[in-house]
């Protein structure tokens, strides 16, 4: 197991979702690999969470990462957020990333969580995704 996977997984989901001309034109740009400090915009996409396993079996070492990515919104009603997540699923789900330490087996979705915070005023979808990397 390595946490050098981690850092190149983040990467290269980052770069995967800004790359997308669709995502980013849906949430105009904002895509943080840290939710924003300050004010924050009315649509947002920010990688979360991420807990690290180690994958290792008889063919070589390996780590399970599940993480979070988090499309946030103040508009009204879930849609526009719905519509972001599923431009996320588009970019990741079952893609090829490269990426700089390790090799991707796969990345997987495996759920989201859709909720509302701040009295209904903001409403946050969490996907869940799980990748795994071998060396």
């Amino acid at each position: 197991m390595s946490i050098a996977f981690s850092a190149a997984l983040q990467t290269a989901i980052y770069q995967a979702l800004v790359a997308d001309v669709d995502l980013n034109a849906a949430v105009s740009g904002n895509i943080f690999d840290a939710p924003p400090t300050g004010t924050p915009p009315a649509i947002y996409v920010s990688l979360g969470l991420e807990d690290m396993r180690d994958a290792s079996d008889k063919t070589g070492s390996g780590t399970r990462h599940d993480f979070i990515i988090s499309v946030v919104s103040d508009a009204a009603g879930f849609l526009q957020a719905k519509n972001v997540a599923s431009l996320i699923g588009a970019v990741l789900i079952d893609k090829d990333l490269t990426l700089a330490t390790g090799t991707l087996s796969f990345l997987h979705f495996l759920r989201a969580t859709a909720k509302r915070a701040n009295a209904g005023q903001i409403h946050q979808i969490d996907l869940r995704f799980r990748a795994r990397i071998s060396a």
